[in-house]
């Protein structure tokens, strides 16, 4: 008999799985996927068009509240855990929840869900979110570009209602990011690429996605989110860890399978961190992965403009200090850094914004970049537009007045890679081509 499955997901790891695993084999029946993490994705239905022959009707995605009603109703045999970013307590207890309605508990491994390229493969992952692995990633693309054909393909976030029209993403241009619909944190990763006159794919089935990278690239660069492993199989992985959240790179799902997986392990932020933390976190990494290579790296924060006397509405990077758990980022750094003074946002938030602070409580200066919807983005520029103050100090990716239209001057905050490290890190990719002969 055919083992039933439902899939806790949040748009992303979740599809993929199915898609590697599940599509079109006998032995199962994959009867709903599960979502939580982003705001509106549930009550959506993964179409017949990605779900394969099997389910000519689609999959429902339920809220993953429903969990234990939906094994009990439909006798689920298992219940395949299939997103990131989250603590072993947390991981234990939705495995607990799923062992007593009924169902095993299953965690996919890096070996039953990688695909082979036939180019190259470069994947830069973390051990937690906001860990600063879009800067390297951009930096790796900016130096092998000068010699070689480069595509990023990066992490999935299929936010919209129409998953078919996602199904593979090809981001090149501004209008790209217009055509495709992208929400805020889907911007906040493409347009740097863009940027840099770079390509980008993205999207939800991610073998049609390598098929077609691969047509114009000498090397991909996987693109990590949150702190998820690789869809690839990578010739070369490196991991980035955060001494400000010194621990977690031993606390946290799937982050420690980055840490043991990876050839080199990037420690970041250490201009800002303290000496007990970056050692801390350099203990952990060679506890369990003791051949590694481990490099230092800073990651210097530029300011567009002049803060300094000013009150700010200090803006950061959604994913980073909700789920990722920070109460800061590189805004509030800068702000410090640069002598303004930062404007509690909680009294002017609007709507989901303002349930965005009551969920996460340890945010308490900073507005978190929200943005997965046009709604969402609506009440993110009234909650702005509402707030006493003198600018807005930007520090997502993104340009953020191109996406919102705030009625103050927007500054942007940007991370970099200080110039020792882009050295190291070009030397490290010169020895990785040698070897491959490229």
């Amino acid at each position: 008999m055919k083992k039933k499955v439902v899939i806790l997901g949040a748009a992303g790891r979740d599809f993929h799985n199915f898609n590697v695993m599940f599509r079109d084999n006998d032995a199962y029946e994959v009867v709903a996927f599960t979502a939580t993490q982003i705001p509106d994705i549930s009550g959506r239905k993964y179409p017949p068009e990605l779900a394969g022959r099997l389910y000519p009707e689609g999959i429902p995605i339920y809220d993953e509240r429903e969990l234990p009603e939906i094994i009990e109703k439909h006798a689920i045999d298992e219940a395949v855990f299939s997103y990131s970013d989250v603590s072993y307590e947390y991981v234990m207890g939705k495995a607990a929840v799923a062992n007593v309605a009924g169902a095993d508990f299953v965690m996919l491994s890096p070996e039953h869900t990688m695909l082979q390229s036939k180019k190259p493969v470069i994947a830069i992952c973390a051990v937690r979110t906001g860990c600063g692995k879009s800067q390297f990633s951009r930096k790796i693309f900016e130096i092998l570009s000068k010699k070689y054909r480069v595509v990023a393909i990066r992490h999935p976030m299929p936010y919209g209602t129409n998953l078919t029209k996602q199904r593979c993403q090809r981001f090149a241009e501004y209008d790209d990011l217009d055509r495709h619909e992208c929400t805020i944190e889907e911007r906040e990763e493409y347009e740097p690429y863009i940027e840099m006159g770079g390509v980008v794919y993205a999207g939800v089935d991610y073998q049609e996605i390598l098929e077609n990278a691969e047509k114009e690239a000498d090397i991909i660069i996987w693109d990590g989110g949150n702190n998820d492993y690789p869809f690839y199989r990578p010739d070369m992985l490196i991991t980035i860890a955060d001494p400000h959240r010194a621990g977690h790179e031993l606390k946290y799902y799937p982050g420690e399978i980055n840490v043991r997986m990876a050839d080199v392990m990037v420690v970041n932020k250490v201009e800002t961190a303290r000496e007990e933390n970056i050692l801390a976190v350099e203990r952990n990494v060679k506890e369990i992965n003791p051949g590694v290579s481990i490099i230092r790296a800073s990651s210097p924060i530029h300011v567009e403009g002049d803060v300094r006397g000013k009150q700010v509405m200090v803006v950061e990077d959604g994913p980073t200090v909700t789920h990722g758990g920070m109460p800061y980022g590189a805004g509030a750094i800068a702000a410090k850094q640069h002598g303004a003074e930062m404007v509690d946002p909680r009294p002017y938030a609007v709507g989901s914004i303002r349930e965005t602070f009551q969920k996460y409580p340890h945010l308490e200066t900073i507005l978190p970049a929200m943005g997965y919807g046009a709604r969402q983005i609506k009440e993110l520029e009234e909650t702005i537009n509402a707030a006493e103050c003198d600018a807005v100090l930007a520090a997502t990716p993104i340009n953020l007045a191109r996406v919102v239209n705030v009625n103050k001057p927007v500054m942007r905050v940007r991370y970099g890679v200080g110039d020792e490290t882009a050295q190291k890190l070009a030397e490290m990719l010169e020895e990785f081509l040698k070897k491959r002969n490229l």
